[in-house]
């Protein structure tokens, strides 16, 4: 079976997991509408009272006082995304592990680790603040720079939240965990994540050329409330299309450590979940 053909054939696997517990997706819309909440709280009394502009100097520098602002706003948003990964990796643990996971099971297995989340957030933050300096400042090879640490770390740090949450480890020890299990299961690519990321992006990219370029055309016929509510309807496939894309995503980081740690993941088919690790040549780039 080629790359294309295991990525497909494991989407179909995530999917009949999450057909089994269809609620597994309520955990990714929660997450997206307290990141809107959050980023909005920060945000719009900062407009209305001009609290933003009195921080920005007269060179355009940032003040200390504003970045303290700025990492509050980034550990907030960082923490409400993990928690709500966390919950759905715990409840897909319960599933893989045979069992009728709720969306209490989900929040329980979470919150019981509240600790080791918010220390992954701190450390994700940091990370994503540093990645994001980089690239605003460090130019073009900044950018390069950037985009290849990003990427390299979340190879590194794929399976730290189903570490955290499974094994109740800090998050230094669920990163050292997490690189090490990746030393047995590195391979060509991540099937999983890259195939899903794929597809579901090749989805959302149809929709958005298909809807909003009818939408404008409408728009451009005169019927311009017809127009408007197609771009809207399109807007919102694309955000069910993505919540869909984040909760299978979650499914299979939950069955990819099932298997790395030699444990039975039940619905998956493991030859498949083998295939999405295959190392070149059989070595793994972590060396080991």
């Amino acid at each position: 079976m080629g790359r294309f053909g295991r990525s497909w054939q494991l989407i179909k696997l995530c999917w009949g997991v999450l057909g089994q517990d269809k609620e597994l997706v309520v955990f990714p819309i929660v997450s997206g509408i307290a990141v809107v909440i959050v980023t909005a709280s920060f945000i719009v009394p900062g407009i209305f009272t001009g609290y933003w502009e009195s921080f920005v100097g007269n060179d355009g520098s940032i003040p200390a006082s504003m970045w303290v602002l700025i990492v509050l706003f980034y550990l907030v948003e960082y923490l409400v995304i993990i928690f709500f990964n966390a919950a759905l990796v715990s409840a897909a643990m319960v599933r893989l592990k045979g069992g009728d996971p709720t969306l209490g099971d989900g929040l329980r297995g979470a919150w019981s680790h509240i600790g080791a989340i918010l220390g992954w957030a701190a450390i994700s933050a940091t990370v994503g603040l540093v990645l994001q300096a980089l690239r605003e400042r460090g130019g073009f090879a900044g950018a390069i720079a950037a985009a290849l640490g990003g990427m390299a770390w979340n190879i590194i740090t794929f399976l730290v939240i189903p570490v955290l949450v499974v094994e109740g480890v800090n998050p230094i020890e669920g990163i050292k965990r997490s690189a090490s299990l990746l030393k047995k299961t590195w391979g060509e690519q991540i099937i999983g994540n890259a195939g899903i990321g794929l597809i579901f992006g090749l989805i959302c990219l149809a929709i958005a050329v298909v809807g909003i370029g009818l939408g404008v055309v409408v728009i451009n016929a005169g019927v311009t409330s017809a127009g408007v509510a197609i771009i809207v309807v399109t807007v919102l496939a694309i955000v069910v299309v993505a919540m869909l894309s984040a909760t299978l995503k979650g499914i299979y980081s939950a069955a990819l450590y099932q298997y790395a740690v030699g444990g039975d993941t039940g619905v998956f088919n493991e030859d498949v979940l083998a295939g999405a690790f295959r190392a070149k040549g059989g070595r793994a780039p972590f060396g080991g």
